[in-house]
């Protein structure tokens, strides 16, 4: 059984914090968690952190770690909740991860989402001793690892180097059965990770038509293994910049193009923006509402206040509405 991220199917929210940086900026880890809680105030659905230990040598990009920052917000926030988007499993040790989420899961009464995915950046491997050309294996056997510990009352099992003989984990995390996990990437391999050993697909910066197509395929997958689609969660990371279009395209194109990157194996562009008024946003927006997704994760502008108190009092509310 599945763990029910939106029972009632209408598209949620979220918010992406800017626990990331160029170089010299850096990220304000307390200026963050008051963030969060003025996310909640706003009323987003969920918060969203980056991970990576390592990114970037000429620029390098300063990171704040991700489940140290939800933590810091789960702690001082009732309501919203807290998601990794994503977080580079393989190269977390898997015991510790089951560890770490569970209790985030407790000191956050159950408002936990894993995102997770195989990563990219090789020098991050190298540099932590894990094995980059392994990556998804690993992934494979750190799925298995942390759902088991989450949900047996004793887990027995030789995952190399792991050799749990006998390995207890309580407490439990709050959700039942589980914590949520979403399955974030792009070729056909993630996609079937996706439909089969998650509760979902979590995607950045794809356009409406790029994600339907993908989607999609994730649904013939999980039906090809004999998975109901619908239990699947789908969640689009988008950029968004409001204001008249003449006056905010050119510095967020500057943004797009020099603070993200694209996967050339992936469909991710920076196309994907929504800009323009809030009623453009909201035009732009319907295309991909109309595509049936389960969760919108907004990347506002530098992460600037007048772009967050904009997308929440003159966007979302036009969203709800309809």
């Amino acid at each position: 059984m599945a763990p029910n991220l939106a029972p009632n199917r209408e598209t949620v929210y979220g918010v992406a914090m800017r626990n990331f940086t160029r170089y010299p900026e850096m990220p304000d880890a307390k200026g963050l968690i008051e963030y969060g809680v003025r996310m909640e105030e706003l009323g987003f659905e969920s918060l969203w952190a980056w991970d990576h230990t390592l990114l970037g040598v000429d620029p390098n990009f300063p990171i704040h770690d991700a489940l140290l920052m939800l933590t810091a917000v789960a702690a001082r926030t009732t309501k919203i909740k807290i998601g990794t988007g994503i977080l580079v499993m393989p190269l977390r040790n898997p015991v510790l991860l089951a560890k770490e989420l569970a209790t985030i899961d407790h000191i956050s009464d159950g408002r936990m989402i894993l995102g997770a995915a195989v990563g990219w950046y090789r020098r991050e491997f190298d540099s932590l001793g894990v094995d980059f050309t392994k990556r998804g294996k690993i992934m494979e056997q750190s799925l298995e690892i942390v759902t088991r510990l989450w949900t047996e009352e004793k887990v027995v099992g030789d995952y190399d180097p792991y050799n749990l003989r006998g390995a207890v984990m309580y407490p439990k995390p709050v959700q039942k059965p589980r914590i949520p996990i979403l399955i974030g990437g792009y070729v056909d391999a993630v996609l079937k990770r996706a439909a089969t050993k998650g509760d979902g697909w979590l995607t950045y910066y794809y356009t409406a038509e790029a994600f339907a197509r993908t989607w999609a395929k994730v649904r013939g997958f999980a039906e090809e293994a004999g998975r109901d689609p619908d239990e699947l969660i789908s969640t689009n990371q988008l950029p968004i910049c409001v204001g008249p279009r003449d006056k905010i395209e050119g510095p967020m194109k500057h943004w797009l193009q020099t603070e993200w990157d694209y996967a050339s194996w992936s469909e991710s562009t920076m196309d994907s923006a929504i800009m323009g008024t809030p009623e453009e946003c909201v035009e732009q927006l319907q295309a991909h509402l109309a595509t049936g997704i389960d969760r919108i994760i907004f990347v506002p502008y530098r992460y600037e206040a007048e772009q967050i108190d904009a997308i929440a009092n003159d966007i979302l509310p036009k969203l709800k509405a309809r």
